[in-house]
């Protein structure tokens, strides 16, 4: 038996050589660029779970999609696991609040969802974890369901941007289960997923709003987008005002500081001492290119891509 799964970028292929059905399980890689290799391998008739890579992608099965349309933005990979993590998270948000994303919420959510335990571990290999990561994509999800839906026309740019991290933080039904993620993403060993995260909202936000850029400005908006939206969930946790309006205003302060910055790098542009050193460096900065379209990873920087 020798099943294959072909990821879209550079033909990657991971071969799963089952010598038996208690075998070991080999993973071969042939690819020098992998950045991560997760694959959930559920056989209830050996009842194991086999998985790879030193950051786990949870409830994805990773096939070979057709490439999108130019312009269009890559998919996440096909989850066969999508109903049961749905079912899951609606089931674990009543205990969120007394036990947080932990194990104990997890098992709660098994027992009250009434899916086999089996196929709940198979969708959730980290549990509580993963429920957490999806509960946060879950508010990215309505958040670009009602930026399509809004009329952005008439909206300066900035105000196109406070008004997709509004319709983030709006779109939590409760602000206890935000704070208790906030609490998990804080530790060491789940800081860099929810750095991953927030990385992957802002990319979301600008994406959505129309960014074309192909240097270094698309890791710089991203970047500082990614500041100003932290700092708006950690004050909006503690905001008890009507209607949230002091959050709003505190958003607002932040991303004025954003344009102050813009403006200071304009005017060193237009500055004839600046000038030739804004050159120099504009030309640095112009060698650094966004990850492609179809890459094999866009929920974090970290990469220089080459022309072809």
């Amino acid at each position: 038996m020798l099943p294959k799964l072909h990821f879209a970028e550079n033909a990657l292929t991971l071969q799963l050589f089952l010598q038996s059905p208690k075998g070991l399980i080999d993973v071969v890689v042939a690819n020098a660029n992998l950045h991560v290799v997760f694959t959930t391998f559920l056989s209830l008739s050996c009842k194991e779970i086999a998985g790879v890579g030193d950051i786990a992608k949870p409830a994805y099965l990773v096939y070979s999609l057709p490439e999108p349309a130019e312009g269009m933005p890559m998919e996440r990979p096909y989850s066969p696991y999508a109903e049961t993590v749905s079912a899951l998270l609606e089931a674990a948000l009543p205990h969120v609040v007394f036990d947080g994303w932990s194990e104990e919420t997890f098992r709660a959510a098994v027992a009250d969802s009434g899916i086999d335990s089996e196929l709940a571990r198979a969708a959730c290999p980290r549990g509580g974890v993963d429920l957490a990561v999806a509960y946060h994509r879950l508010g990215d999800q309505r958040m670009l369901d009602g930026l399509a839906k809004a009329d952005l026309t008439t909206m300066r740019f900035r105000d196109r941007v406070a008004h997709a991290i509004r319709l983030r933080l709006e779109s939590v039904e409760d602000k206890e289960a935000v704070r208790r993620a906030s609490a998990l993403f804080a530790l060491p060993m789940h800081a860099a997923e929810g750095a991953r995260l927030v990385w992957e909202t802002c990319d979301l936000v600008w994406t959505a709003l129309g960014d074309t850029s192909e240097d270094l400005n698309w890791y710089s908006k991203r970047a500082t987008l990614a500041g100003v939206y932290a700092s708006t969930i950690l004050y909006w946790l503690g905001d008890e005002t009507p209607g949230h309006a002091a959050t709003w205003e505190f958003l607002d302060r932040r991303i004025d500081n954003v344009m102050q910055i813009e403006m200071a790098k304009a005017s060193a542009r237009k500055n004839p001492l600046l000038k030739p050193l804004m050159a120099g460096q504009d030309w640095l900065f112009s060698q650094v290119k966004a990850p492609p379209a179809r890459g094999p990873r866009r929920d974090l920087p970290g990469a220089i891509w080459p022309d072809n």
